[in-house]
């Protein structure tokens, strides 16, 4: 019913008998692929036959809950599905954890492409342009999207998103604090003595990476925005920043583009790139060196996060990737300030 690495990832039994019941139409043996990458949450392609679906579910064990909420990730798609912001359309959603473990729920499963390198290696220079033009178009959109009109009033707190963002993640640093990066410390000060005052508010997806997305089988346009974990009612900018990162990164620090030749490879300068996000999102808020900052610093954090993880799971590769990538993005961080690094 499984491939032999999944047994003991999920009672496919109890899954089996728990997914007939739900939808009669499916006929045959389950088959189950957990799906590989940077997911967080573990992802698996379901199948009986011609019926697929995607499960999503909360990690076994996990140092923050509050990361792995998957009812919000469910929540959010069901408010965007239909909407200018393409999702894989939600099927169902169990808080029952005897079933796999933990909460989890069903999604529709999308065919098409997911570029884990933003430098596309396989696309030609007029398709990766147009790719890069659908992602920004797609990050306007649910910047635009009316979540008021959607249900979603309550999927934030109200108040200074940075302000409460910084408090969180600061947290986090200080549980996973690491004597061989520096560069966390400083960048937290200048964060702190410098939060904006805006109150504006848009769904963030919290994780707007160009792997986070998956693009039509043959052609430049994304079909679907993934990995929904992190979204929240936040300020629209620090999605963009995030998004950017990749221009201030090189290829060894996460598949960023920086040193790259932009121009032959058909990829937007950050200038231009910003440019069109401001066009097609209507902002007039424009990305200071705070946002970028920030971006870094939450990345930082993060990634020590991952290292963190791979240490409880005694997988030393994988700590190693954590600590190489905190430490770049928190070198980064410093240098948006302004100060050497």
């Amino acid at each position: 019913m499984t491939d032999g690495s999944l047994a003991s990832a999920l009672d496919t039994v109890r899954l089996d008998r728990y997914l007939r019941e739900r939808f009669p139409e499916v006929h045959g043996a389950l088959h189950c692929e957990q799906a590989v990458g940077g997911m967080s949450n573990p992802t698996y392609f379901l199948g009986y036959g011609d019926w697929s679906a995607v499960l999503r579910k909360q990690p076994a064990s996990s140092l923050s809950r509050s990361a792995h909420s998957i009812d919000r990730e469910f929540r959010v798609m069901s408010a965007l599905h239909g909407s200018e912001v393409p999702v894989p359309k939600p099927m169902l959603y169990c808080d029952d954890a005897s079933i796999v473990g933990t909460p989890f729920y069903l999604m529709e499963r999308l065919q098409g492409r997911v570029f884990f390198e933003y430098a596309t290696p396989t696309l030609d220079a007029v398709a990766r342009r147009a790719c890069y033009d659908s992602m920004c178009r797609t990050m306007a959109a649910i910047h635009r999207f009316d979540w008021q009109a959607t249900g979603l009033a309550d999927f934030g707190r109200p108040g200074n998103y940075f302000e409460r963002q910084i408090k969180r993640w600061s947290e986090q640093w200080e549980s996973l604090r690491s004597t061989d990066n520096p560069y966390v410390d400083p960048l937290i000060r200048w964060l702190r003595e410098r939060i904006p005052t805006s109150d504006r508010a848009a769904v963030c997806h919290g994780d707007f990476r160009l792997a986070n997305l998956m693009f039509h089988a043959t052609e430049p346009r994304v079909i679907g925005v993934l990995d929904w974990e992190l979204s929240t009612l936040g300020h629209p900018l620090a999605d963009v920043a995030f998004n950017v990162q990749a221009w201030r990164m090189t290829p060894d620090e996460n598949g960023g583009i920086r040193g790259l030749d932009w121009t032959q490879l058909g990829i937007p300068s950050e200038e231009d790139y910003l440019d069109a996000y401001y066009r097609y999102s209507g902002s007039s808020e424009r990305l200071t060196p705070f946002h970028m900052a920030f971006a870094m610093f939450r990345a930082a954090v993060g990634s020590a996060g991952i290292a963190a993880r791979g240490a409880a799971a005694n997988s030393p590769a994988a700590a190693a990737v954590g600590r190489k990538l905190s430490l770049a993005y928190a070198r980064r961080g410093v240098e948006a300030m302004g100060a050497p690094a």
